[in-house]
Formats: structure tokens, sequence, C-alpha cells
């Protein structure tokens, strides 16, 4: 049985490494350094296993995840590690252990697809690490040439050789607010000191590591371990660390001092229940096990922003729920629609098939539900609620045709047909929606003209 993370002593296991890994690149590559160097920057460090997430690339620097059993690992798109690592550090920010310290592993091809998830990271200043292992050319794919390969470098797409100067990332990163930024050999006796600096520092740091490719770039460029200080000194590129100033504040600290009074509001699903505790019956409730409601009105008056509120009040409630939401290209003309689905179980599929209710409140909106033949799918028992203007074209036993857009306003009828709905089958306690509407709009009994509630009652 595999131990869990949590359970792993470092001091005990010895390193983060697998166990008997073998380096699964070519003779003499530096990714082999740089892994190793990671691996002792680590144990540095100290840190627990579990606390670390490493987020590796396409390229032969990706093969490091299996090389790493200790730790969390995620193996991403050519160029988009960067990004996924953004998102995995701030999620850990708001809702777990708020410790994680995310690493990026790329190489110069995946820089160069993915640079401007790098130079956002930097701006927003995450608490990533990104090490690029830069050989100067795409090695995976064949040895094409990349956005790092030196002045005169031989590659596959360069035969002759490379006449477009190289990309200095540094100065990138530094000029995108990076607050560590360093450039080192991957042979450099102090890298485990610089790997373990930029690790610990709370915010993004970059570190880019000139290494040989020692089966595209060796022989074709005759190239020594020695050369690579010259290729970074005909090119004007510093190396050693760069920047160290580590003043800015990391982005979820930044955020909570801006927009929060301390540090417990920034979790923002304190108030959320657990799936497991919520005890709604659909199936005996509503004969199904998860209700699908689709919701149509015109662009420009908050269809899909109210029914994202519907899908946070459920969500707080204990139940899963998706938002599918359709428009024409142009945002501000035309219809606007949500599909929503909520159940207290996992959804596998985010489109509705047979609306278990429609609340349509525009002619746009009344447009686009005919144009999608949404109406030949709907059955006695669909609820819909309605705008009084329209004329629709099908009777269900369950007809609700009010003035919401005369009550609410056109730009919260859709709000009012959805907190009709919720009075009507109360698939979750209706103080949750009613707190949000609050919490945007004030006080709820004032936010529509009249007792919408009081008509359906009477309806």
């Amino acid at each position: 049985m595999e131990k869990l993370l949590s359970n792993i002593d470092i001091n005990i296991e010895c390193t983060y490494m697998t166990k008997g890994a073998q380096m699964p690149f070519c003779k003499g590559c530096g990714h082999s350094h740089i892994l190793r160097k990671l691996d002792e920057a680590l144990l540095k460090l100290k840190l627990n296993p579990e606390d670390i997430c490493l987020v590796t690339d396409i390229g032969c620097i990706g093969l490091a995840d299996y090389l790493f059993d200790k730790v969390h690992t995620v193996h991403t798109t050519h160029g988009r590690s960067t990004a996924f690592a953004t998102g995995i550090a701030l999620a850990d920010k708001v809702l777990a252990s708020k410790k994680l310290k995310t690493i990026v592993l790329i190489g110069d091809g995946g820089a160069m697809i993915g640079l401007l998830h790098i130079v956002n990271a930097a701006l927003l200043n995450t608490d990533v690490t990104v090490i690029v292992a830069d050989n100067f050319l795409f090695g995976m794919t064949g040895g094409q040439q990349s956005a790092f390969s030196p002045i005169d470098f031989i590659t596959q797409t360069s035969p002759l050789g490379n006449i477009i100067p190289p990309l200095d990332l540094c100065k990138v990163a530094v000029s995108s607010k990076a607050q560590y930024v360093a450039r080192k050999i991957s042979t450099d006796k102090d890298l485990v000191d610089t790997l373990a600096e930029a690790i610990s520092y709370n915010g993004f740091s970059l570190v880019e590591v000139l290494e040989l490719c020692t089966e595209y770039a060796v022989e074709k460029n005759k190239l020594k371990g020695t050369d690579l200080i010259k290729i970074a000194e005909n090119h004007e590129h510093q190396l050693g660390v760069i920047e160290n100033k580590k003043e800015r504040k990391e982005f979820s600290v930044s955020y909570i001092e801006k927009f929060f009074k301390s540090e417990s509001d920034f979790n923002l699903f304190t108030n959320f229940i657990s799936p497991d505790q919520n005890t709604i019956d659909f199936n005996s409730k509503f004969g199904v096990d998860q209700i699908g409601i689709i919701i149509s009105g015109s662009a420009g008056e908050k269809v899909q922003s109210s029914a994202a509120m519907l899908c946070q009040a459920a969500a707080q409630s204990g139940l899963f729920t998706t938002q599918k939401n359709d428009n024409p290209v142009t945002q501000g003309s035309g219809f606007s629609l949500s599909e929503v689905i909520l159940s207290p179980d996992e959804i596998y599929y985010t489109g509705v098939d047979s609306p278990f209710a429609i609340i349509v409140v525009s002619i746009d909106g009344l447009k686009e539900l005919k144009s999608q033949n949404i109406f030949e799918k709907v059955n006695d028992g669909t609820i819909i609620i309605y705008d009084e203007s329209l004329d629709l074209p099908v009777q269900t036993k369950k007809m609700y045709k009010l003035p919401l857009r005369k009550i609410c306003g056109p730009d919260r009828a859709a709000l009012g047909g959805i907190d009709v709905l919720l009075n009507l089958i109360e698939p979750f306690p209706l103080k949750n929606f009613h707190s949000l509407i609050e919490k945007r709009f004030g006080d709820y009994q004032k936010i529509y003209k009249g007792d919408l509630i009081g008509m359906l009652r009477s309806n």
C-alpha cells in the first residue's frame, strides 16, 4: 500500500525523488543535473512533501513527474504549465493550507509557447517558481529552433545557423515585476542554493538554467559545457541572481488587504455545506435525480449573472450545479441564455435535454428558444414562467404568466423569474438565494417594484 504524502518523513526517506529512479535523458543531458539539484534544494528547505506540487510541461523535462513520487505532480499541455501552476497556487490560497509551493518545470520551447503565462504569473506575483531548462531548442520534437536559440546556432530548422536574436527571458521577467530572477548554468555548484532561495520566496520567481542538449545541439554546434557562459556573455544575457527584491506582496496577501477586513473573510466557501450534508431527495420531491432549468432573455439584462447566483446558492446548499451559457458573438445585443442543472449527485453533462423548468423574460429570449426548438422538448409537467408581454407557442399544466419586466425591471426580470421558480419548488433553502440578492442589491423587500411572490400565489 502506498504511503499518503502527509505520512512521509523526508528525513527517513532521504530524498524527494523516486527510490532507485533512473534518469531517462540522453547521456550528458543537462536535465539530469537540474532535477538532482532541485531534489537537493527541496531537501535543504525540508518542505513537507504534501506541500509541494511539481507542474511539468511537454518536452523532455516533463518526464520529471515519475522521478518525484513523494510530492504532488501535474503534467500539462505544451506551454501552459505556468498557467496551470498559477491556478493551483491561487486555489491553495483560497481553499487549502496556504502552504503549497508550486514549482514549474518547463523547457525553452514551452517557455516560448507560454511566454504570456509567465508574464502574467509574474505580474500577479502568485507563489509559483518557474524553472526553465534552456537548451536552446525543442529537444523532444527533433531539435527545432526556439526563441532562445543563440545567433548562428545550428538546429534542424536553422541548418545554416540562426539569424534571429534570442529572447532574454530574465529581462522579460524583471520588466514584468518578478521579484526573484536568476540565470544559472546547470553545473553551477550554487544552483541548489539559488533554487532553494527562489522556491522559498512567497511570490513569483524564475530561474533560467542554461544546459546542453547532447542529442541535437552539441555535435552540430561543437559545444562544450564551458561554452554556455560564452553564449550568455555574447548575447549580453546576465548570469547569476539578476533580481532579488522580494518587496511585492504575494497576490493573495495583496488581495486580502485591498478587499477584505481579515484573512478569514477571504475564504469564499466558509458558508458552504458539503454535498454529504445535503438531505434533499430530488427523486422523492421532483421525480428525477437532477433538474434542468433554461433561463432566456436579452443580452445586457443580467440573465447569465442571475443564473450564476442561482448556481452559487445551490452550491452553498450542498448541491452540485452546472451553468452553460449561450449568446451571440456580439455581447450587447440579441439573446442571452443559460442552462442550469441542479442535483444532489455529480453532474456529467452540462446541457439540458429535457427542461424541468423554463424562464423566459423577453422577446429575444423567446425567439432563441423557438430557434433551438426548446418548446418541442417540454411536457405537461414542465414549469414555464414567462413575462406577460410574450405569447408562447406551447401550453403545459404549470404555466405562470407574470409582469416580470414591469415589476422587476428589464435588468432584474431574469432574477425575478428565478425567484419565482425557487418559491415554487424550493430545491434548497430560499434564504440562501435571498442572502445573495441582498449582498448584491440591498434589502430584499425593496428590490422589486411590487409583490411579485404575492402575484405568484394568486396566479
